[in-house]
């Protein structure tokens, strides 16, 4: 997976929760998880011709 073993992911999961805070990071998942699945449903409409 990208070249990141265990304990390299588990310490950037820990800096992140020291950054954020516990009470932001779900949010801050929660708008990852929207700004994703925006971004899929873009890509699949950008490949249809514009109308104008």
């Amino acid at each position: 997976m990208f070249g990141i073993a265990m304990p390299e992911l588990i310490l950037i999961l820990v800096i992140c929760l020291l950054v954020f805070g516990a009470a932001k990071l779900p949010e801050i998942g929660r708008n990852l998880g929207k700004a994703i699945g925006e971004f899929k449903k873009g890509m699949k409409d950008g490949d249809t011709p514009e109308q104008k």
